[in-house]
């Protein structure tokens, strides 16, 4: 998802430069928009990852005992 809003970016920027004033407002436009929710998808797996992490520690260690 990164990659593509990186890719929607580089094509505003090219864009842009060339004149295409409207190409360059809507692939921005998408950059934008998938920059944000890849943030918000990586923020959320962290988060789920660090309470999953601490789950399967706390798991491990009643087993072992």
């Amino acid at each position: 998802m990164l990659k593509w809003a990186i890719i929607c970016a580089i094509i505003a920027l090219i864009a842009g430069a060339l004149g295409f004033a409207g190409v360059a407002g809507v692939a921005a436009s998408i950059a934008k928009f998938l920059f944000f929710l890849f943030l918000v998808l990586f923020v959320v797996f962290v988060i789920a990852a660090v309470f999953v992490g601490r789950k399967v520690k706390s798991a491990i260690d009643r087993h072992t005992k």
